[in-house]
């Protein structure tokens, strides 16, 4: 069977934007941009040009892009003026860009209440928009806006405006779910319909969003009907609930059937291993966490927790794999929790470096140990990290490189020079290193913007400060993730603490601290932070 070629367009830049919470500067969307060029996306649309100023700017410094086609986005032309003489679409068009997508209305609704225009000037203003744009040498895109709800209103007025668009000679007419209320079954049908009525799927595309979390599915659902261009946004970004997730549409398109015989696509899988990376870019760049239980690119996506599970996984992962997590740049993750066995055990603690036998007693001991912390709110599988030391105490394998003697954290509130009342926190942390007592110390104020970082960060910093030999190894340690969770209610709540720790290399791994004390319960994270970072790059162990 010949393969059909499936095109693929990412909004993040313009649709993404639009996201409550969400603003990009220009160096995040030309981060962005090379990055999803490095997948493989076929189009990569950066914005609307002259809607604002990070746009214009974007596309006054446009990235090269090796693979993509850059796009701009805006719309069909104002009634009563040429499209050669509508300055709005005349700042799009002077993007200079390959090719550029416009979105006009498709509703007849819209149409007379929105626009206030009549439809066969609505007709006109598509007409005259596409063929401007053909007749400049551009790739023209036409969205159809709120086409599903259109159609079911007045079937032959939105068909009517797709044609406008192809007879002008739109390459791609797009049928957009703006309202997101459509299911996929829906689309479907209505996208046969289109195809039926003259529009060829080879120039069709779709643009769902996700308001009744049916986003991909209603994406796939015109694939099936013969649309061939997709769009969508890396994580599901976008305004309202979101966009069709491209993370999740691409590795099901590339690696599930019928698509993955069926389809070609710009995306190699060499491309796919970088998809995961793409999604933490853009988490990165917006300062979220990145949501664990994302399907494919997720932490947890291949975390196996169940000991009948993880023991099943040890024997074939494709017992509870769907796919393999590394052909999209994830990873397997047997995390350790009081529902573990010992084959979970002893595969955690070989990925850890510590080889254990089977049937050795120091198992059972080690997860005894790990049910009754966990009883008393430790929280191993989301802390790797804090559970490798926990093992190799338990076991007698862990390195002493410094011991703690005390702590202290002093809370100042105060008013500044500009007569502010701001806040301090001093920290003093006794420790000893190489057969010597120090005494360091450290305040919370932030070097650059002098803001008080709390006192956590003063702990962090005074633990830090002077660990002699062990300084080199911890310079580029730093708090990527802070959570607080109280486990129980009332005066005697006790507080667990995660922290997410990274290193320059991108290395990031997880630590948990447990009190009736928020500020001990972080002490204990950070000081497991610290030594697990020191164990993982083979500090020498004191006296050595």
């Amino acid at each position: 069977m010949t393969r059909e070629r499936l095109y693929l367009f990412d909004t993040t830049l313009r649709d993404g934007q639009q996201t409550h919470g969400v603003d990009f500067r220009t160096a995040d969307k030309q981060r962005l941009a090379a990055a999803l060029d490095g997948l493989g996306i076929d189009y990569v649309e950066g914005g609307w040009p002259g809607a604002n100023p990070t746009d214009s700017e974007f596309f006054a410094q446009a990235p090269a892009l090796g693979h993509a086609t850059l796009t701009a986005f805006g719309m069909t032309k104002r009634a009563g003026r040429s499209a050669e003489n509508d300055d709005v679409l005349a700042a799009v068009t002077n993007a200079g860009t390959p090719a550029v997508c416009l979105v006009g209305k498709t509703h007849d609704f819209h149409v007379t209440t929105a626009l206030g225009v009549s439809l066969e000037e609505n007709l006109a203003n598509i007409r005259e928009s596409v063929a401007h744009l053909v007749a400049l040498g551009r790739e023209a895109m036409f969205d159809a806006e709120h086409f599903f709800d259109g159609y079911k209103a007045n079937p032959g007025y939105a068909l009517e405006c797709l044609a406008a668009a192809r007879d002008a000679g739109a390459r791609w007419v797009v049928l957009c779910d703006t309202n997101g209320g459509t299911l996929p079954a829906e689309i479907g049908a209505i996208t046969r319909a289109v195809i039926a009525a003259g529009i060829p799927g080879d120039r069709l595309g779709i643009h769902t969003h996700n308001d009744t979390e049916n986003a991909v599915a209603g994406a796939l659902a015109a694939v099936d009907a013969g649309a061939r261009q997709v769009q969508g946004t890396l994580n599901g970004l976008g305004e309202r609930c979101g966009n069709a997730n491209l993370t999740s549409l691409i590795p099901t398109l590339l690696l599930k059937e019928p698509y993955a015989s069926r389809f070609d696509t710009g995306v190699t899988r060499e491309g796919l291993g970088r998809l995961r990376a793409a999604s933490r870019l853009l988490d990165e760049i917006l300062n979220r966490v990145p949501n664990r239980h994302a399907p494919y690119v997720g932490a947890s996506a291949f975390a196996h927790k169940a000991g009948l599970h993880a023991s099943a996984i040890l024997k074939d992962p494709t017992t509870y794999e769907h796919v393999a997590p590394e052909v999209v740049g994830n990873e397997r993750i047997i995390p350790m929790s009081n529902q573990a066995g010992q084959s979970n055990l002893r595969r955690r603690l070989a990925e850890a470096g510590i080889a254990v036998e089977k049937g050795d007693p120091a198992l059972a001991r080690i997860l005894e140990t790990v049910k009754a912390r966990e009883e008393a709110g430790f929280a191993y599988d989301s802390a790797r990290a804090s559970f490798e030391l926990l093992a190799r105490a338990t076991l007698g394998r862990l390195p002493r490189f410094f011991d703690v003697e005390r702590y202290r954290v002093v809370i100042e509130r105060r008013r500044n020079a500009q007569g502010e009342m701001v806040t301090l926190s001093e920290a003093v942390v006794v420790v000893h290193v190489e057969g010597e007592k120090v005494m360091s110390v450290s305040d919370s104020l932030d070097p650059v913007t002098a803001e008080d970082q709390g006192p956590v960060n003063a702990l962090s910093a005074a633990l830090t400060k002077d660990l002699g030999r062990y300084q080199a190894y911890l310079a580029d340690m730093h708090l990527v993730d802070f959570k607080v969770r109280i486990i129980n209610s009332g005066t005697e709540a006790i507080t667990r603490v995660l922290l997410d720790s990274e290193d320059g290399r991108g290395q990031r791994w997880s630590t948990v601290g447990v009190s009736a004390n928020i500020v001990d319960a972080s002490f204990q994270a950070v000081t497991d932070a610290v030594l697990w970072k020191l164990i993982r790059d083979g500090a020498p162990k004191a006296g050595e």
